[in-house]
């Protein structure tokens, strides 16, 4: 996501600003990373269930 400061917008509505998009974050790869860190935080949250083994 921080990755992408210093980029230029060549996909999405950032293309339009062409050069003045470098130097700004990319919203797209922010909401990425938003809803994926979203995601990871509730599966952390679910408790683990303990797997055995029948023999």
């Amino acid at each position: 996501m921080k990755a992408t400061i210093p980029l230029k917008a060549l996909k999405g509505r950032a293309s339009y600003l062409g050069d003045r998009s470098i130097g700004h974050q990319d919203p797209g790869a922010t909401s990425s990373y938003l809803m994926l860190r979203a995601l990871s935080d509730s599966l952390a949250a679910v408790p683990q269930r303990a797997t055995t083994t029948s023999t």
